[in-house]
């Protein structure tokens, strides 16, 4: 699996926490668009299968997947906009 993440600055904030897939993938394909392109989205999640589902859907949509952090309760997701 990737790295964790470097610190990174998001520009958004996606808080898909307690949601389980595929709505943290549907709220982060609805939104990306909404961020300059280079700029990094965050996914808050704490389903198991965000955590696989995520990176599979950057490589899907050509988007970089920059990597986690660990939270409390789930991960944050990085995701860089490149399309």
């Amino acid at each position: 699996m990737t790295p964790p993440a470097p610190a990174l600055a998001p520009v958004l904030t996606i808080d898909a926490l307690g949601r389980k897939c595929p709505i943290p993938i549907i709220m982060l394909a609805e939104q990306i668009s909404s961020v300059p392109l280079g700029a990094v989205v965050a996914v808050l999640a704490d389903d198991p299968a965000a955590y696989t589902d995520v990176p599979s859907w950057c490589a899907m949509k050509s988007h970089e997947f920059a990597g986690h952090t660990e939270l409390p309760r789930g991960w944050a997701l990085f995701i860089r906009r490149q399309v």
